[in-house]
């Protein structure tokens, strides 16, 4: 197979553009990320996916997508489920822990089963930061819990629910975002809690699914790790922490490098996360300027680190076990956890 390059880019619409193509063509990405502007219709996503495969020649190319449920759901009415937010499994857990673990399985089971579908088979989820109430607000509604065992255990079954499905998990956002004072999309959040209080509590789930094959990297500063750079372009949280540590031994990817937690051009953002030991670039607003400085920064994927792409992209080509759809569904609607509030 031709030789891929460390990133993962999203595109502007809901069809290819000329440049698009071209640029896919010549830069041969490990894979892509879809969002809700290239959503419009079950057909249109599946010509999507092929076109994204074509272009690179790549016909097992990860394609990506954020489909948590509730607020971050790119699949939703009219043509899709809208999965309840991960806060809803969470509520359920403080009652009923087994219905909450049975529950959450069902319902990545049918995200996966519609993704797949479309020719979507890896997920940005599931989201393991044990959320606190100090917490931004944008991270309440997508959190499992706050606390390491319940969100340990949703985890657990939302990961296998979308394994078992052909579509491969990439758990979120390690070493664990759920004290983030900020949204990362506009702000660096910034962490005090010593290390210690994070081993005893944010750093749990992430350590009891480390044998998944791709985790995601928080844009969030711990002080009293590296007070000086974010996770993502630190090697201390990335090599020192992650790989060596907790002795993670899946893929590493870099949440959106364009947000803007981050300081920096793309470029230099780009060549600091790989150095600090990232090994996918994720970049997702499909502006052309900003996908070539992405381009320039990007490596190709080689050694131990195509070892953990292939791994992780054989799950995502991977064939989904015998499901029964009505029957999940049936009981998702008993426990009131089929789709999102209107």
């Amino acid at each position: 197979m031709t030789a891929r390059t460390s990133a993962l880019y999203g595109c502007s619409g809901v069809e290819l553009t000329d440049w698009e193509r071209s640029f896919f063509r010549d830069q041969r990405p490990w894979g892509y990320i879809l969002f809700g502007r290239n959503i419009d219709s079950p057909d249109q996503v599946r010509a999507l996916t092929a076109a994204l495969r074509e272009a690179s020649d790549d016909p097992d190319a990860p394609v990506f997508i954020d489909q948590e449920g509730g607020p971050v759901a790119r699949l939703r009415r009219p043509h899709f489920r809208h999965p309840p937010a991960p806060r809803r499994f969470a509520e359920l857990y403080a009652d009923d822990p087994e219905a909450a673990a049975e529950a959450s399985w069902l319902n990545a089971r049918l995200m996966a089963d519609e993704m797949k579908s479309l020719g979507i088979n890896a997920d940005c989820a599931p989201m393991l930061d044990v959320v606190q109430p100090s917490a931004h607000e944008f991270l309440q509604e997508r959190a499992l819990g706050s606390d390491p065992e319940t969100v340990t255990v949703l985890g657990k079954a939302t990961a296998l629910g979308l394994r078992e499905g052909g579509v491969a998990p990439c758990v979120k956002h390690a070493p664990g975002h759920g004290r983030g004072d900020a949204d990362s999309h506009h702000d660096l959040p910034r962490v005090s809690a010593s290390r210690k209080v994070l081993e005893q509590t944010d750093f749990v789930p992430f350590l009891a699914l480390k044998k998944e094959a791709m985790l995601m990297t928080a844009h969030v500063l711990y002080e009293d790790i590296d007070a000086d750079r974010p996770g993502t372009l630190s090697p201390l949280v990335v090599r020192e922490l992650i790989r060596e540590s907790w002795g993670y031994q899946g893929l590493i990817l870099t949440d959106d490098i364009n947000m803007n937690a981050l300081g920096g051009t793309i470029e230099e953002r780009s060549r600091a996360a790989l150095e600090a030991g990232c090994e996918i670039i994720c970049h997702c607003n499909a502006e052309p300027a900003d996908m070539e400085s992405v381009a320039r920064a990007a490596i190709e994927l080689t050694g131990p680190t195509k070892e953990r792409a292939d791994r992780a992209r054989s799950i995502a080509a991977g064939s989904p076990k015998p499901f029964d759809r009505g029957e999940a569904e049936e009981r998702l609607k008993q426990l009131r956890l089929y789709e999102a509030a209107a």
